[in-house]
Parts: structure tokens; sequence; C-alpha cells
């Protein structure tokens, strides 16, 4: 059984990356949930997806401190759902901000230490500019298909599921771009892993 969290904002594609997860593990042959909770309902809202796979999966849900794997598409975002990473999990982390409307009115401000208090939780954790590095392959809209390269670092899934679950994930015109920034995090990864 694996459990991955992934946490970002509206627009980030973590939806996306959560569904190329959650189809590489299906060609692997596993039994797959998948879940996804939005704030609010545009841009820049709180978005967390949960994917679940293994022998048998009975919830799409992952308990606190159970998640294997923690990928962190926002700062803020990853302080907020950082209690679901279990005590010997792996956080990937987007070191990247991204200001909420109510700090960018003025009426609070972002929390200072946010990849602190990541990196002081996490018993693991491999830190990266998924956004630059996306950029470098193409678009920086990208940055979730960095993240799973990472990811694929410490899953035992060949590259030929993850590129075919690319393939079938993502719009046909993007699929060249996200390849490349796949194996960019995934260079990077295996560095780190």
């Amino acid at each position: 059984m694996a459990d991955v969290v992934l946490a970002g904002v509206g627009g980030q594609g973590n939806v996306l990356s959560a569904r190329i997860l959650a189809e590489a593990a299906l060609l692997m042959g596993y039994d797959v949930k998948t879940s996804e909770v939005h704030g609010m309902a545009q841009r820049g809202g709180s978005v967390v997806c949960m994917v679940r796979w293994g022998k048998k999966v009975h919830s799409p849900l992952i308990e606190v401190a159970k998640a294997d794997f923690f990928l962190v598409f926002e700062l803020l975002e990853g302080l907020r759902f950082l209690r679901y990473l279990g005590g010997e999990g792996t956080a990937i982390v987007n070191d990247y901000r991204l200001d909420p409307l109510p700090v960018l009115r003025g009426d609070a401000t972002y929390p200072e230490g946010a990849l602190q208090a990541i990196r002081s939780y996490a018993s693991r954790i491999v830190e990266l500019d998924a956004r630059n590095m996306a950029a470098s392959a193409g678009n920086s809209r990208a940055a979730g298909s960095c993240l799973l390269g990472v990811l694929s670092a410490f899953l035992e899934f060949p590259a030929s599921v993850w590129e075919e679950s690319i393939r079938k994930s993502v719009p046909p015109k993007a699929v060249e771009v996200n390849m490349k920034a796949f194996a960019l995090g995934s260079k990077y990864g295996g560095d780190r892993s």
C-alpha cells in the first residue's frame, strides 16, 4: 500500500498530477483510489489530492500522519496539510510561495518559516524549484511533472509506465514538455534518493 498527498492551489496542476500518478499505479496493476478537496472554486484556492494504491484499497482518504509521500506545490498549502505526512514519509517540496488574497489585500501576512516547518517535520525532504525546472523544459506550468519525476525516483514504476500515464493524462500538445519536465525531476530525484 502506498499513500501520497498532493497539496497546492488551484491552477498549479496538482489535480492533473494526481491523475497521472493514479494512472501510473493502475498501469502497474494496483487497485487505486483518489480524492480531491477544493477550497475556493477558483484559481488560487486550496486544493489537496490523495492517491492510494495497493493490492486492495478500501478508502480514498489518507489518515493523518499516514502518507508515505507528500508533494508540496505551494509552501503555505504544504504547511496546511503537513499533518498528513507519516513519520517515515518523504516530502517533495516545490520552494514556491503564492500569496493568498488576504495577504495581497494586506489583511494578513504570509507565515514566515513555512519551508523550515516542513523541513523540521519531514524525516526526508527533497526541495526543488519546480517552476524554474519546468520552465527549462519549456513551460513553467509543467512543475507538477517535475515533482512527479522526483517521486518516481522513490517508486519502482518503470519509465515506460510513467510515459504512458503522461500520454494518457495530459493534452496532446502538452505531452512533450511534460515528458521533459518529468525527466528533469526524475534525474534530480535520482541524485537525492
